[in-house]
């Protein structure tokens, strides 16, 4: 008996992580943006600064996916690369950053919201 009471509670576990995957993606796409870009904004907004590298790490993902993913959202002007003045290596290494345009483009303003749950979610 207790067997399927854990499958009951992983199935709908896994329902549930479906159903938010598939509500994310539609709230993404009114932006023009995908679930993972996203997922981006939301680190780059909340770790202003930080290095691709280390968004890399912290995403788990390969630094080439996340590079392609950075230059998307850099091309549509949601977040930008800045040179990083006090990297050792002479300022060859990126930081990330949000720009005011990606605000002016989820609020129809320069101010800054937070990206790290869709504007549309409520709670």
């Amino acid at each position: 008996m207790r067997g399927s009471v854990d499958m009951n509670f992983l199935f709908t576990l896994g329902e549930v992580q479906r159903l938010v995957r598939a509500y994310a993606d539609k709230a993404a796409a009114r932006y023009g943006i995908t679930r993972a870009q996203w997922a981006v904004l939301a680190k780059v907004e909340r770790y202003e600064g930080m290095k691709q590298t280390e968004l890399a790490e912290q995403m788990e993902m390969q630094p080439i996916t996340l590079t392609r993913l950075i230059d998307k959202l850099c091309d549509a002007g949601w977040i930008e690369r800045r040179s990083d003045a006090t990297d050792r290596h002479g300022g060859q290494t990126n930081s990330l950053g949000m720009t005011d345009q990606s605000f002016a483009s989820t609020t129809g303003t320069s101010a800054r919201p937070s990206m790290t749950w869709m504007p549309s979610v409520t709670w």
